[in-house]
């Protein structure tokens, strides 16, 4: 079984949870939209329960300590659970210097910026005015919020992550420039219209 599918399935662990929650959050989310005027197409509803989920298997990646993901990751291997015992919450690193990380395999780097794509993508096709710059500060938020929880499980704060990790997520706004400009019809019904002229 390959690594990317392994890790894939620990993705999946926390993408499950986050549908749950989203589809137990719909009812509300939808009555808000009606309050204010507001339909959400089918199409619509369909990438939020994806974002979402991507979201949730995201955090798996990038809020748990390496060990977790590991376990998550191992599960089909039927490898144990946490074998070491090592805690959840730990000291991290920090490592501040450029390109130091970039030694590493291109697979790992390449990873950091397909990771953090989808971001930009859902953002940009989801919500009206999600420009270049929302792209880029969205990235950089993003990023240093997970950076600074790994300093608390064991990880590390890599100036390389956040560098990667925003470049992903504009890469992401670029895809859905694209998207819209080759199929204007299929973004559009991935916006929110006001009920009359829906």
């Amino acid at each position: 079984m390959s690594l990317t599918f392994r890790y894939l399935f620990a993705m999946l662990c926390g993408a499950l949870p986050a549908l749950l929650l989203f589809f137990s959050l719909r009812p509300l989310h939808l009555r808000r939209l009606k309050w204010n005027g507001l339909c959400s197409s089918p199409r619509r509803e369909a990438a939020l329960a994806l974002f979402w989920m991507y979201c949730g298997g995201a955090a798996i990646l990038g809020l748990t300590p390496r060990w977790v993901v590991r376990s998550l990751a191992g599960l089909p291997l039927g490898m144990p659970w946490n074998e070491a015992g090592l805690p959840f919450f730990s000291p991290g690193n920090v490592n501040l210097v450029l390109f130091d990380t970039f030694s590493q395999s291109t697979y790992i780097l390449a990873a950091n910026v397909i990771l953090f794509m989808p971001f930009g993508l859902f953002s940009a096709l989801l919500w009206r005015g999600f420009g270049w710059k929302q792209a880029l500060l969205t990235g950089v938020c993003i990023t240093l919020f997970i950076e600074s929880c790994q300093l608390f499980i064991g990880r590390t704060f890599d100036i390389d992550d956040l560098m990667l990790n925003t470049l992903g997520v504009f890469c992401g706004f670029l895809l859905a420039l694209a998207v819209r400009r080759l199929r204007p019809r299929f973004a559009a019904e991935l916006l929110l219209f006001p009920i009359t002229s829906f």
